[in-house]
């Protein structure tokens, strides 16, 4: 905090001449290979995702986001729920229906990726850094907010250039993306990462429910653990890549993490610095030594109007005396960087097809990682490479196959060499064919389709785990469970499906109609089992058997795919007389001797 408090200080007797350096100070604190252009905006090298790993793939496109920093001293103790009683409490107060979302959305982690530990508290400082909690918490019954939250377009001017993949479905925009909803999710990151939170059937990213959701599986993809502070670095690197954003969230996360209330919906505070703007790029606005809402006050802010594409604006501008001015014109707005001459192509305007770049014998037992990763090449016409050019993979057909991390979608970038090489694919359990289909971000060229088999798990030895004769009397029940052990190679083979049939006898498999069987849920005589599967430590008891009243020695078998065979003896006999033993009665005689 002390950092901060200082930068307040600094920021407090800036002048005009200051605007620059900060500037310079922003681009110098990017991740590698981003910069800031001359109104402060950032951008990746050649104006596209500079990255060629998914990892790197910001969820928001870097699109500018807000600067504003915690107050110094949190409310201590937290105020009770209801209207905060002043600035600091404000800040330090989330909107009812956000703060649930939040909440929910973390409980769903701990559940399906517990490996994570994502707290609630990082959603709630992403959300105040991408939106100021939903502008403030102005949303309806159900979480969406009231007037869809659009940033500007990202058209290479000053930010990254991604052209149209939803047809301004979700941003209102057919030319460029733009990031929407209070998690500000880009259109193409939205198309895999979209979640339902709030069950209602859709994925709508300007559902609170659902972009809180989206934004915390977006943070637990690729195994990272948020307790250890390097995956979580890097967890919100990926969001926007930008040290300054890191800094900035990790100053809320810590803030929201020493307390934080309940207020009620639409009485947050606005934002009112945003990384875009040159005077408040860097840190607070001038003239801020509290909280971050400067002089406002909950409920006095009067939301401005939905932002339409390709119009950044910021929510609220700071009123303190001493904000730097232009010279000459203060009320004109920041220059802009001119847009690239149309005439000049983009790298993603040259590609003329994708080309398989390598991929062959996509095959996996089903639970393992396939051995091959997918690897797609953009060319042009001519058959030259096309590097920094976006491709999207998806996984398509009934099946649970999905890459690392679950995403059934991965967006990747082409390296120099015009190659882009999806994530690690993993096979579900179910079997069967299934297509996964590359497509060029930003630009209508044909798809390259893969195809990908998911086969059965084997096994290549079943043994029963006793050797108790298993016996029975006609009409009666075998009184010990049948239970084997399967293995593959000699290491246990769990989730294996094994077949279990009364057959006729060793030489003949077909199914018996007499003899020992099994019982199905009504009661009724059931000769072959399928669909049992062993268990982690590649055990599988079966059901009890029953015996008619047929007498006899019956086979009883076991197989699996893979090759494993087990023949098991059961026999129906009636229960054996007693033997007599010695006789004990008194003689009435003594016995004769026998003769020599």
């Amino acid at each position: 905090m002390a950092a901060h408090f200082d930068r307040r200080l600094r920021k407090a007797a800036v002048t005009t001449t200051v605007a620059a350096v900060a500037v310079a100070a922003l681009s110098a604190s990017q991740a590698p290979d981003v910069t800031a252009d001359g109104n402060g905006r950032q951008t990746a090298a050649d104006n596209v995702p500079s990255s060629d790993t998914p990892a790197a793939e910001s969820a928001t496109g870097n699109s500018p986001y807000y600067t504003d920093l915690p107050p110094l001293n949190s409310p201590s103790p937290a105020p009770t729920t209801g209207t905060p009683t002043s600035p600091g409490a404000s800040e330090a107060g989330i909107p009812a229906t956000v703060l649930d979302a939040y909440k929910k959305a973390e409980s769903e982690l701990r559940r399906a990726k517990p490996g994570c530990n994502l707290p609630w508290q990082l959603l709630a400082a992403i959300g105040k850094v991408e939106s100021g909690q939903a502008r403030g918490g102005r949303v309806d019954a159900n979480g969406t907010t009231i007037g869809r939250i659009i940033g500007p377009q990202l058209d290479g001017n000053g930010f990254a250039l991604i052209k149209d993949t939803d047809n301004g479905v979700y941003d209102g925009n057919s030319s460029y993306d733009n990031a929407v909803g209070p998690m500000q999710f880009i259109p193409s990151t939205w198309a895999w990462a979209g979640r339902d939170g709030n069950g209602d059937g859709k994925k709508d990213p300007n559902n609170v429910y659902d972009a809180a959701l989206a934004a915390g599986h977006y943070l637990c993809r690729f195994d990272w653990d948020l307790s250890d502070q390097a995956d979580l670095n890097r967890a919100i690197l990926s969001y926007n890549n930008s040290q300054d954003y890191l800094n900035t969230v990790l100053s809320w996360l810590e803030h929201y993490r020493r307390g934080t209330h309940e207020i009620p919906d639409g009485t947050g505070s606005l934002p009112v610095g945003r990384s875009d703007d040159p005077f408040t790029g860097v840190g607070p606005s001038p003239g801020r030594t509290g909280a971050s809402s400067g002089s406002r006050t909950p409920g006095t802010a009067t939301p401005g109007p939905d932002q339409s594409p390709g119009k950044p604006s910021a929510p609220g501008k700071p009123s303190a005396p001493g904000n730097p001015t232009s010279p000459g014109n203060p009320s004109t707005k920041p220059p802009t960087v001119p847009a690239p001459p149309t005439g000049t192509p983009t790298p993603t305007d040259t590609v003329h097809h994708l080309e398989n770049a390598g991929t062959k014998g996509l095959t996996a037992t089903a639970g393992d990682t396939f051995a091959q990763r997918i690897s797609t090449r953009a060319e042009t016409e001519d058959g030259e490479a096309v590097g920094k050019v976006r491709v999207r993979f998806t996984v398509l057909g009934d099946t649970d196959a999905a890459f690392t991390g679950g995403e059934k979608v991965a967006a990747v970038t082409t390296n120099a060499s015009g190659v882009a090489v999806a994530p690690a694919l993993v096979a579900g359990e179910q079997t069967g064919a299934f297509t996964v289909r590359a497509t060029v971000i930003g630009r209508t060229v044909p798809g390259l389709d893969y195809r990908a088999t998911v086969t059965e798990r084997v096994a290549d030895t079943l043994t029963r785990t006793t050797d108790t004769e298993l016996t029975c009397t006609p009409g009666g029940e075998f009184a010990d469970p049948v239970e084997v052990k399967a293995t593959l190679k000699g290491a246990v083979a769990e989730k294996v499906a094994v077949t279990a049939t009364l057959i006729t006898s060793d030489a003949d498999p077909a199914e018996n109609d007499k003899g020992p069987y099994f019982k199905d849920a009504d009661g009724n005589p059931v000769r072959t089992l399928t669909g049992r599967r062993t268990d982690a430590k590649g055990l599988l008891e079966l059901p009890k058997l029953y015996a008619d009243d047929a007498e006899g020695t019956y086979v009883l078998r076991l197989t699996t795919a893979g090759g494993a065979t087990l023949d098991i003896t059961l026999k129906v006999a009636e229960a054996a007389e007693p033997t007599p033993g010695p006789s004990t009665a008194p003689s009435g005689s003594p016995s004769a001797e026998p003769e020599a």
